[in-house]
C-alpha cells in the first residue's frame, strides 16, 4: 500500500472552520526560523492588457479577524496602478525549507492613514528616503540619476544621517487584501502533498474546506 507523510499534520482532520489560525501559526514559524526573508510574498494583478503580472513584497500582516493579508508599497508603482484599475489580486507565500505554501486571492483596498503612518515610522531611514525619492515602476536615464533623484531627497530632510524626521509621501501607503480564497499546502516526501482549499463568497461569510489531490 502506498504510504507518503506530510512534513507535519498541519492539515489533518479534523480541518479547522477557517483557515487564519494555521496561517499565523505558519507565519510565526516561519519568521522564527531563521529562513531569509521568511515575509516574502508574491504579488500577482492584472496589467491594463489583462496580462498576469507579478513581483515579490513583504507580507506585513494577517489579519486574522479580517481574512486578509497586508502589504505596503507606493501606490504609483505598475502594481499600484493594476490594483487601482481592478481591485483584486492573489498572493503566494513559499516557505520552502518548511515545506509549506499558502496561495491566496482577494479584493484589494487600502490601509488607513493611520496603518500606514505607523508602519512608516518603522522602516529605517535609508528605507525612508529611497521610498521618497524613487518613482517607482518610472523609466529612468541611468543609475547615477536614479541615486541623484533620492540623494536630493535626502537633502531636503537633513541627509542621510540627519536627525530630522521623514513624512510619509501621499502616495506610499497600505494594501489590504480581503480573501475569498486561500489554499494550504503541506510537502511530502512522495509527493502525495497535503492541499486545502478554503472558500467564501464574500467577507463575513463563512468558509468552505475542501481537500484537494496533488
Amino acid at each position: 500500500m502506498f504510504e507518503d507523510t506530510p512534513r507535519d499534520q498541519s492539515l489533518a482532520d479534523p480541518l479547522p472552520a477557517d483557515p487564519f489560525s494555521i496561517l499565523l501559526r505558519w507565519f510565526v514559524e516561519a519568521q522564527s526560523s531563521g529562513l531569509a526573508n521568511p515575509d516574502a510574498m508574491t504579488v500577482g494583478t492584472l496589467d491594463e492588457r489583462g496580462d498576469p503580472r507579478a513581483r515579490t513584497v513583504l507580507c506585513r500582516g494577517v489579519d486574522t479577524r479580517r481574512g486578509a493579508l497586508v502589504f505596503y508599497t507606493n501606490r504609483d508603482s505598475a502594481k499600484g496602478r493594476q490594483i487601482a484599475g481592478r481591485a483584486r489580486a492573489s498572493a503566494v507565500l513559499y516557505w520552502d525549507p518548511l515545506g509549506r505554501q499558502a496561495c491566496a486571492a482577494g479584493v484589494v483596498e487600502h490601509t488607513s492613514d493611520a496603518e500606514s503612518d505607523a508602519y512608516w515610522a518603522t522602516r529605517p531611514r535609508l528605507s525612508q528616503i529611497a521610498a521618497r525619492g524613487s518613482r517607482q515602476s518610472q523609466p529612468v536615464a541611468n543609475r547615477a540619476a536614479l541615486l541623484e533623484q533620492i540623494d536630493a531627497e535626502a537633502r531636503r530632510f537633513g541627509g542621510i544621517d540627519g536627525t530630522q524626521p521623514i513624512p510619509r509621501p501621499a502616495h506610499w501607503g497600505g494594501y489590504r487584501i480581503v480573501l475569498d480564497r486561500l489554499e494550504l499546502w503541506v510537502a511530502s516526501s512522495g509527493r502525495a502533498h497535503d492541499r486545502v482549499l478554503w472558500q467564501r463568497e464574500r467577507e463575513g461569510a463563512a468558509w468552505r474546506a475542501a481537500r484537494l489531490q496533488p
